[in-house]
């Protein structure tokens, strides 16, 4: 799995606090950006946190690249529908090379493994078989209708793989760039840092989390799972485990802040 912070809105507390600014006083959008140091930024954000006014946070966006990921993995994570998406296609791109995930917990075990990795490749290998006959099919279709040859090879091969991807796992490797305004990005970490999270989307969510913290700390000061903003979310289906997880995310947050102190330092 790789999670990257390919871009971000320049800026973010400041744009934010100039949003909060407007609201807030009778200054003019000409100048909302005037006079915003970096202390009077940091305050405006955090009045916004401690009055719960969340709508000026949108106006910052984080864009993602997400690698070596699952296509059980897309299904959850487009459950989050304030967000934008572009995911490799199955419809167009040939898998050639099968990368596929496999879970922690059966990588520990020797014979939950070489089931696993028989299943996925014999997926493959169904795979192969299918959109090489249906590809067959389909030249020979396209041929009878005076297409080129080399056009009847292309298209036979991208209708083919369409039909013949059916037959992939969940387990199949995607990759997917992701955009979320900062206020999407809290609900994200807040249910998705979670210890009740699947293990997969909170390994995602957490790294996403480390690299707007350190894009953003003061927006990000008080994001991850619910627990670590009071009480949790999750009622009886509850981990039992805020203190552990508060722990955690406090532990996460002085890091971030250690490593970027050391490189102000060079």
């Amino acid at each position: 799995m790789k999670v990257t912070l390919i871009q971000h809105t320049p800026e973010p507390e400041k744009l934010i606090a100039a949003a909060a600014k407007l609201c807030y006083s009778d200054s003019g959008c000409e100048n909302i950006m005037d006079d915003l140091d970096k202390e009077k930024t940091v305050n405006f954000v955090k009045m916004l946190s401690d009055l719960g006014h969340e709508s000026p946070i949108e106006h910052i966006s984080f864009t993602f690249g997400i690698e070596g990921v699952s296509r059980s993995l897309l299904a959850q994570i487009t459950r989050h529908r304030i967000a934008s998406f572009s995911v490799q296609s199955q419809r167009y791109v040939k898998k050639n090379n099968f990368i596929y995930i496999t879970p922690p917990v059966i990588n520990e075990s020797e014979e939950l493994n070489r089931i696993y990795e028989k299943s996925m490749l014999d997926s493959f290998e169904n795979y192969n078989k299918i959109a090489d006959l249906l590809a067959e099919k389909y030249y020979d279709e396209f041929i009878k209708s005076s297409v080129s040859e080399k056009q009847a090879r292309s298209k036979a091969e991208k209708k083919a793989i369409e039909d013949a991807r059916f037959v992939l796992p969940n387990a199949c490797e995607t990759k997917m760039v992701v955009t979320m305004n900062a206020r999407s990005l809290l609900n994200f970490f807040r249910l998705r840092c979670c210890n009740r999270a699947q293990w997969e989307i909170k390994a995602v969510a957490i790294e996403m989390f480390k690299l707007c913290y350190k894009a953003a700390p003061t927006i990000f000061s008080s994001a991850g799972p619910s627990c670590c903003n009071g009480s949790c979310s999750e009622g009886k289906m509850t981990c039992g485990k805020m203190n552990e997880v508060k722990k955690e995310f406090k532990k996460i947050k002085e890091s971030l802040i250690n490593e970027k102190e050391c490189i102000n330092c060079y």
